[in-house]
């Protein structure tokens, strides 16, 4: 089974700021999973990969590639803005932790993240 993209203190900050129900979010980050799961090893030939742990990998997609999936997988457009914040706000907390705050925040002026969950076996 693939690790949890996004942490849920992650999910409950989002879901504050976001503008579905806070408890869609949960849902649509798992629907967003099964899909950038499916589609892994494009992201690691295609992305830079920003990070990568027992769990995770986050890349750098190009801005726009949100509504790509979005329109994918049916999310509306708060939906999907909903869905791209979390997976900002992981690359944020993670850049915090790991002291790569600057270089995270000098990346998402340019670019998106998008987290992919991975086998931890």
């Amino acid at each position: 089974m693939a690790g949890e993209p996004i942490d849920g203190q992650v999910l409950l900050l989002t879901a504050a700021k976001a503008s579905v129900p806070p408890a869609r979010l949960p849902d649509l980050v798992e629907l967003a999973q099964v899909d950038l799961e499916s589609r892994l090893e494009t992201y690691r030939r295609g992305y830079e990969c920003a990070y990568e742990d027992d769990d995770r990998c986050a890349f750098f997609v190009e801005w726009g590639h949100w509504e790509e999936i979005g329109d994918r997988l049916g999310f509306t457009d708060r939906e999907r803005s909903a869905v791209r914040r979390a997976h900002e706000e992981q690359l944020l907390r993670i850049g915090r932790r790991e002291d790569r705050l600057e270089e995270f925040e000098s990346a998402l002026e340019i670019r998106d993240p998008v987290f992919v969950g991975i086998d931890d076996g």
